[in-house]
């Protein structure tokens, strides 16, 4: 199987390493840090000439709520394992997410505004856009520091996590998850099997870090998962049955080796 490298959307996507894992922090009002990979260009959605997509997302922006509350002086904290799904993993996932959408018509792709009906007609564009980007493995509770904060945190988490070795991690389960404010039911693939004593270790010393810190401690049961697309509001039981019958033929399939490595920023 293809080595991946190997975070949870923010908090309003899950609440879902690498030895050391990312540490994004960054302004509310800004972009991402350049360590954090970006979206697919939105022309790989339309063709030449097209707006469509774009009045798309104007349109529907207000779809994702703040999981807190933007105040000037204030960066987000996510620390995460970064995850990159294989090659020869995507067909299979991307014949899924057809026949799931066939029965959920509403259903979005991870962490943007696009709709995966719009991307149903054509099978590049649908592996490119919706599983073609990075996932992530949350190991903390997306939160708001404060800038002074910033250097204490990065300091901290190096320390805790610069003896982790490699470790191989298998997503072999398909299974369903909506946030803490039921406002989004997301679509995911969970890790149960090889690599979850490694990944609850890590978030163990993430929630020493931000305990130090005053800030909110993750999961008492952390399940490790990447979501692959999300509903909105709390459409579990919907997207349960779709699991439950279609997608019961392919967990085998799905189970894979998919390995961390050291970085963090």
């Amino acid at each position: 199987m293809e080595a991946l490298i190997a975070s949870y959307g923010d908090t309003s996507s899950d609440s879902e390493s690498d030895s050391q894992p990312p540490l994004a922090a960054s302004d509310d009002n800004h972009s991402p840090p350049p360590s954090i990979l970006p979206p697919p260009p939105i022309d790989l959605l339309n063709p030449p000439n097209s707006s469509g997509t774009f009045d798309y997302l104007q349109r529907n922006s207000a779809s994702r709520i703040r999981s807190f509350p933007h105040i000037e002086g204030n960066y987000a904290l996510h620390v995460y394992i970064p995850v990159f799904i294989p090659s020869e993993r995507k067909k299979e996932l991307a014949l899924f997410l057809k026949k799931a959408t066939s029965v959920i018509p509403d259903l979005h792709v991870v962490d943007i505004d696009v709709p995966l009906s719009m991307l149903l007609k054509d099978e590049e564009k649908l592996i490119q856009v919706a599983l073609g980007r990075e996932f992530h493995i949350s190991l903390g509770r997306t939160v708001p520091i404060r800038v002074h904060q910033i250097d204490s945190m990065v300091a901290m988490l190096r320390q805790k996590l610069q003896f982790q070795k490699r470790y191989l991690i298998d997503f072999n389960k398909w299974e369903v998850f909506v946030n803490d404010d039921q406002t989004r039911t997301f679509l995911s693939v969970e890790n149960t099997t090889r690599g979850v004593a490694e990944v609850t270790k890590q978030i163990q010393a993430v929630n020493e870090v931000y305990k130090l810190h005053n800030l909110p401690e993750f999961y008492k049961d952390p399940r490790p998962h990447i979501s692959i697309a999300w509903g909105v509001g709390d459409i579990s039981e919907s997207v349960k049955r779709v699991v439950e019958g279609e997608m019961r033929k392919y967990v085998g399939g799905m189970s894979t080796r998919w390995e961390s490595r050291k970085s963090i920023g």
